[in-house]
């Protein structure tokens, strides 16, 4: 009988010892975890739409240059690898990851970001614009065609402002040189005017733009679009323990 008295006093011993650390590493954890704190979603989308159907008559809009920034959300270089200055959760984790699936699934739309991240954003937060560079890549120009920048700022509630341009490459009639007009001579200086004639000043046209500046409220998702692309938001915000 006191053998077993012992053991039972071990057991119960152990089981003390594992709730106290269980607790303090508990503690610990809400410890780390900074007042403010948030995830930020954004998924991106593209119509799949013909160009030409877009009622909206863009190319004589005036944009301004890309603002300087040194921040990446999510840019898709070249060689279609993925750049980012944000520590990523995976598209499965995002509350907004199973929308983005129906709208894929929908066949209507193609989704060209899916982006979420843990940060705070306290009160007089003033964020960095988080560049934005996705969806196909127009060779003429270099870039991709959808490009612009994310900002979030916050005073007493949060602000999201998406500033995103969507081009396309322009279209612009070969000349006869161009074309290879027999009639034409086939020195140098009209094989230099030909690659001038398929080259024009400005190679892309504007398709759409967003230009918004909505207010957040956590967990609700917000959509900002335009006739050809779209942007959802959600923010989450994470309570201490």
């Amino acid at each position: 009988m006191q053998t077993d008295g012992n053991r039972l006093c071990r057991l119960l011993a152990r089981t003390l010892l594992t709730a106290f650390l269980l607790t303090t590493a508990m503690a610990g954890h809400a410890q780390q975890t900074p007042d403010d704190y948030y995830r930020a979603e954004f998924v991106i989308l593209e119509r799949i739409i013909d160009p030409d159907a877009v009622n909206e008559r863009m190319v004589n809009q005036k944009v301004a240059a890309p603002t300087d920034t040194n921040k990446d959300l999510y840019s898709v270089t070249g060689d279609g690898n993925v750049i980012s200055s944000l520590k990523l959760q995976p598209r499965s984790q995002l509350h907004l990851g199973s929308a983005a699936n129906r709208l894929e699934a929908s066949g209507r739309y193609r989704v060209l970001m899916s982006a979420g991240w843990y940060e705070a954003f306290p009160p007089n937060y003033k964020g960095q614009p988080l560049r934005v560079e996705i969806g196909d890549w127009l060779a003429q120009a270099g870039q991709r065609e959808i490009e612009g920048h994310i900002t979030i700022d916050r005073q007493r509630y949060l602000h999201v402002a998406v500033h995103l341009n969507h081009w396309q490459e322009a279209s612009v009639a070969a000349s006869p040189i161009a074309q290879g007009n027999p009639d034409q001579a086939s020195d140098s200086s009209t094989a230099a005017n030909a690659e001038l004639a398929i080259k024009p000043d400005i190679p892309l046209d504007l398709l759409t733009w967003i230009r918004e500046t909505r207010r957040m409220r956590s967990e609700e998702i917000h959509f900002l679009d335009s006739p050809t692309i779209g942007v959802l938001v959600f923010f989450r915000k994470i309570e201490a323990n």
